[in-house]
């Protein structure tokens, strides 16, 4: 039988009506000139990193080599290619699936957006640093034009109206599909683990001296989760790890130890347990500011107490007890149980106090400390920490026999004595995590959580909260304690420079709360993610010396301004500080648990 359809009479009011124009993005060209534009400035992006770009060696990374990039050009390689796979994606030339979701017009923005930020920046980077435009070779100047020509056609892809705000606000691509398969989705976070290995690898080996490189990777890697997040991946990435959080955790742990093999330098690996140490001690921080909402503007004191009970009993001829050397292990408790001690002593009497009155209390408990200890050299006061001189030649540790200061052979690669120190600390970083992930999962944890909203409200419900804040000042305590043993040994010495309210350099209390902060805090990645970034930006980019405390005083106006809740942020502190339609979640139908959000976060 053949159907046939009856078309709806046309009224002469409808017929005289003209159709509505074609969506037009923020450039007035058609669509698929805009993204034949995207595409062909990605392969000119690619293209030019295979040229020179100066013709001097004098600029950082040797960008003079034809056919061989190095330095920015590879970062140029990689955001072209960003920009050449969301184009095609887009066109409809590639066939995968959620093809059209995932390319996105937000998506192919920031990625075009990232070729253009890498090459203008190393543009405008050599002609300073050189001393004009004359420095620049045929290959500069067509990364320079080609990633305007993939930016100018990515605005032309219809966004919405209002100008530019929603190219750059968040899109919802809608429900992206994740094969049912499971080991599909353990393949999909084992490349993502080994795609984060392998960035941070390339950016922690980057030189010193080459902070150029340095920040044109800070770029890439900025503007790619940019466009990860606005295309939905990073979301379902998300949600595919929480349902396999052991195998992701797992992954994650591999990772770091496959770390130091990666490494022919060891002053990588000796940057790689300064970031794991401070990542530690933040999360112990994050247990009594993220999770029980109490501002401690003195914490790094309790890391001090916990390095000079190391340094003290590990042998030391200036140490007070000179002659006594305890194993790891005892040394460890010891400095475990001391900080305990403190915090109780410090958290009994104040922590009564609430809001601004305890963050003073703290801020004076941190600076006391200091003095105390500086004073603390036989003449102004007892001979216990040898004073400002600190306590020097620490012996390194001998664990089993095995001597972490000697440099051993394994599997055909020498591991020196910092790698040797990675391996301890990434130990007691995964015992923090643990500790920190059942203590905020448990009845405890919930009872932090519920006085951290509303302490009235959770003492009218029967939660001690005095009894419930001193448990986590002290757990907090102890964990830091507990890698400052860890690093006293690895410096060789302590002293009381370091420990203070603020300074140039991490760990002291301002930089520890800012990485809780940063991060994220309530969560166990964020605080890591946050020392991660504010050690290692310092490190890499030396003409920052003497204006870090300058830029790192703007960096915290923006990240409050444009995302107060952190980089990796809970759902709860989301709600908090956004409207509904203004999260960047892509898609709101996901549970909290798809997102991300442990019930530490809830």
């Amino acid at each position: 039988m053949t159907s046939t359809t009856t078309p709806e009479p046309t009224t002469p009011e409808a017929a005289a009506t003209p159709a509505p124009p074609a969506p037009r993005g923020l450039v007035p060209l058609p669509t698929g000139a805009g993204l034949g534009l995207v595409l062909l400035g990605g392969v000119g992006t690619i293209a030019s990193a295979f040229m020179s770009w100066t013709w001097t060696a004098k600029f950082p990374g040797d960008l003079t080599v034809y056919g061989y990039p190095a330095g920015l050009q590879i970062l140029a390689i990689v955001a072209g290619a960003l920009a050449l796979l969301l184009g095609a994606a887009r066109l409809g030339l590639l066939r995968l699936p959620n093809a059209e979701r995932i390319a996105n017009p937000s998506a192919v923005f920031y990625a075009a957006a990232s070729a253009f930020a890498l090459c203008w920046f190393a543009a405008i980077a050599i002609a300073v640093d050189l001393g004009g435009l004359a420095n620049l070779d045929p290959g500069a100047y067509i990364a320079a034009a080609s990633s305007a020509l993939a930016l100018i056609g990515a605005l032309a892809v219809p966004a919405g109206s209002g100008g530019i705000r929603p190219y750059l606000s968040a899109t919802d691509p809608g429900r992206i599909s994740v094969p049912d398969n499971p080991w599909v989705r353990r393949l999909v976070i084992t490349l993502g683990t080994a795609l984060a290995l392998v960035a941070f690898t390339y950016g922690i080996g980057i030189d010193s001296d080459d902070s150029e490189t340095f920040i044109g990777f800070v770029l890439l890697v900025a503007f790619g989760a940019l466009t990860l997040n606005r295309s939905g991946l990073l979301a379902r990435y998300t949600a595919i790890s929480s349902r396999h959080t052991g195998f992701a955790v797992a992954l994650a742990f591999l990772a770091a130890v496959v770390f130091p093999f990666t490494q022919n330098d060891d002053h990588n690996a000796n940057l790689g347990v300064n970031i794991l140490t401070f990542g530690t001690v933040a999360l112990g921080l994050n247990i009594v500011v993220g999770l029980t909402g109490l501002l401690d503007l003195g914490y790094v004191a309790f890391l001090g107490v916990g390095s000079y009970t190391a340094a003290l009993v590990s042998g030391s001829e200036y140490s007070r007890f000179t002659g006594t050397e305890f194993p790891f292990w005892a040394a460890a408790l010891t400095g475990m149980a001391v900080t305990l001690v403190f915090g109780v002593l410090i958290g009994a009497p104040t922590l009564r106090l609430r809001g601004d009155y305890l963050a003073i209390v703290t801020l004076g408990f941190g600076e006391i400390f200091r003095i105390a200890v500086n004073n603390m050299d036989g003449s102004s006061g007892p001979n216990i920490t040898n004073g400002p001189n600190g306590i020097s030649r620490i012996p390194d540790l001998e664990i089993f026999g095995f001597n972490l200061g000697d440099s051993h052979d394994v599997a055909g690669h020498t591991l020196g004595r910092f790698a040797n120190y990675f391996f301890l600390m990434l130990i007691v970083t995964a015992i923090v995590v643990l500790v920190f992930t059942r203590a905020a999962d448990s009845r405890i944890g919930r009872s932090w959580i519920a006085v951290r909203e509303d302490e009235t409200a959770a003492t009218a419900m029967g939660i001690n909260g005095f009894r419930v804040k001193l448990v986590a000042f002290a757990l907090g305590a102890s964990l830091a304690g507990l890698a400052g043993t860890v690093g006293a040994h690895v410096s060789y010495s302590v002293n009381p420079a370091p420990y203070q309210f603020a300074g140039a350099a991490p760990p002291n209390s301002a930089f520890l709360l800012a990485a809780v902060v940063l991060g994220g805090m309530g969560t166990v990645s964020g605080p890591l993610l946050g020392a991660s970034l504010l050690y290692l930006i310092p490190e890499k980019l030396g003409f920052l010396q003497n204006y870090e405390l300058f830029a790192f005083g703007i960096a915290l106006v923006l990240l409050m301004r444009f995302r107060p809740e952190g980089v990796i942020a809970n759902r709860r502190r989301q709600l908090e500080f956004h409207e509904i339609d203004q999260l960047d979640v892509p898609e709101r139908g996901l549970s909290d648990s798809t997102l991300g959000v442990t019930k530490a976060g809830a």
